[in-house]
């Protein structure tokens, strides 16, 4: 299969899910995929963005080798579908103490961004409950900055908030 050919053909999750399927834990279909991920192509790299977050649940390993590339690549202006799908893999990837600094500043500015995505903001809140189970100084900082958008966020923002909350409260 010509991974980014299968991208481009067809937009489904069916479709996706015959891609993940075909990557499997292969190494080296990854790499093809991540290229097309990386793409400057706008289409091809939101339907990557897709099927790299369905193989990511089932092969996060694979993902651990580009970690520092996606946190880049989260800085620059990219599509939400590609945002949401990024942030969406970072909650289930353990992140490296030296990449955590950075990836902590951009979910927060997400988390306080109004104009965020709602998808993109609820993962970024989990990337940072992920982050602060390793760095219990976070703490405060992210139950400050939940309690602030909660009243004026959405139903899925303040449902996250919530759980999130109450967790940090457990620490």
């Amino acid at each position: 299969m010509n991974i980014k050919a299968a991208l481009l053909a067809e937009h489904s999750k069916p479709q996706a899910i015959r891609i993940r399927n075909y990557i499997g834990s292969n190494t080296e279909r990854f790499e093809e995929l991540m290229q097309c991920f990386f793409s400057e192509e706008k289409r091809l790299c939101q339907r990557a963005s897709w099927v790299l977050s369905h193989c990511a649940e089932r092969y996060p390993h694979l993902i651990v080798p580009h970690l520092k590339a996606m946190i880049a690549q989260l800085k620059k202006p990219i599509h939400v579908t590609v945002k949401r799908n990024t942030v969406r893999i970072l909650q289930l990837i353990h992140i490296p103490e030296d990449l955590q600094g950075e990836l902590v500043n951009i979910c927060f500015d997400f988390l306080l961004d109004p104009k965020e995505a709602i998808a993109v903001q609820a993962f970024s809140m989990t990337v940072l409950y992920n982050i602060t189970l390793k760095e219990p100084e976070l703490k405060e900082e992210l139950r400050v900055v939940i309690e602030e958008i909660m009243p004026h966020g959405s139903a899925g923002i303040r449902s996250r908030g919530r759980k999130i909350l109450k967790a940090l409260t457990k620490l």
